[in-house]
């Protein structure tokens, strides 16, 4: 008699590494879920439908099957459930603490975004400082420049890098090339062959120095809306801001208010703290270049994040184990 295959569960779809996905099917059996939203989701979890599942593989957009995976959620996935795969470097949208609890152990895709991300990252620092936006959006309407006054270069500006991780570190090359030079802060300074010459400074320090602060810090319980009213305060007059990272690392309402005063000059925006809606007081101010989350969006680097997510479900499915597991279980040993 053959012996059953794991199960497991794509939550989401595949939309580019199909062959590597199908590949997995040699070591388990991969399902889909029948349902389309969480109230659904959870009982067709409590129905015991889904038992058998190992391994979870989950994308950003499963959000409208599942809702955030937190405590709730958590009590009745199924029994048999050890690995959750998430497709994406930020995973927010899970709450690590109960999954722990639970004994499932969590992966992320911590390198794969990088590149794309701080090309992004890059390209709204340059039309931030340039007021590019304003011109673009005078020519839209066969308005020529319109208002837009003059910008300024890059070179020499100091960047603040809030949160240098792998993201971080990518932005910092593309910044010195501009010659730009480069500060962060992270909750602990980097060794010196990872800060690769940048220089080191407390959070006060880098709100206060930084003519252009990069917000590129994951977003958790300590660091929502690490940026609000009191920090603004500390900013020089005329700063540029740009956020690559989640929307509500920062306050948008405190953001709009330090826009409107003059305080902050340009902004520069690839996610926002409710999306898809865009706080009005962002969208109508002409200072403000958006972008719809689109800092993962090439052909390349999606296919590079499923592919690395898929080899986590391959490592969990035949060694038990994770190419990449969250730093949140590092250490964690107990999982039996």
């Amino acid at each position: 008699m053959a012996t059953q295959k794991p199960k497991c569960l794509l939550l989401g779809e595949i939309e580019h590494a199909f062959n590597e996905w199908n590949a997995l099917a040699e070591f388990a059996e991969l399902i889909t879920p029948q349902s389309t939203n969480r109230e659904d989701f959870i009982e067709e979890c409590k129905s015991g439908s889904l038992e058998g599942v190992v391994v979870a593989f989950r994308t950003f957009a499963s959000f409208a099957i599942t809702g955030r995976i937190d405590a709730e959620l958590v009590q009745v996935l199924p029994k048999s459930l050890k690995f959750i795969c998430h497709n994406g470097a930020g995973y927010d949208q899970l709450d690590i603490q109960p999954l722990t609890d639970r004994k499932i152990r969590v992966s992320n895709v911590p390198t794969a975004v990088d590149d794309a991300t701080a090309d992004v990252n890059m390209f709204l620092i340059i039309g931030a400082l340039r007021n590019f936006n304003i011109g673009i959006s005078a020519l839209r309407n066969l308005e020529w420049r319109g208002r837009a006054t003059l910008g300024h270069d890059p070179q020499n500006k100091i960047l603040g890098i809030l949160g240098m991780g792998g993201i971080g570190k990518t932005l910092k090359r593309r910044a010195e090339s501009f010659d730009m030079i480069v500060q962060y802060h992270n909750r602990k300074q980097l060794d010196s062959d990872q800060e690769d010459g940048a220089k080191y400074v407390s959070f006060d320090e880098l709100l206060a120095t930084s003519d252009v602060i990069s917000l590129n810090l994951p977003l958790n319980a300590h660091t929502r809306h690490i940026i609000s009213t009191a920090e603004f305060a500390k900013m020089k007059d005329g700063v540029v801001i740009v956020n690559t990272a989640r929307g509500a690392v920062m306050d948008e309402a405190a953001l709009v208010e330090a826009l409107n005063s003059g305080k902050v000059r340009s902004v520069g925006l690839d996610v926002f703290e409710e999306e898809p809606m865009v706080h009005p007081g962002l969208v109508d101010n002409p200072n403000v270049m958006l972008i719809p989350h689109m800092g993962t969006f090439t052909v390349e680097t999606q296919t590079k994040m499923e592919c690395w997510n898929i080899e986590n479900a391959k490592m969990a499915l035949t060694e038990g184990r994770l190419k990449s597991p969250v730093p949140e279980q590092d250490g964690v040993t107990d999982w039996d």
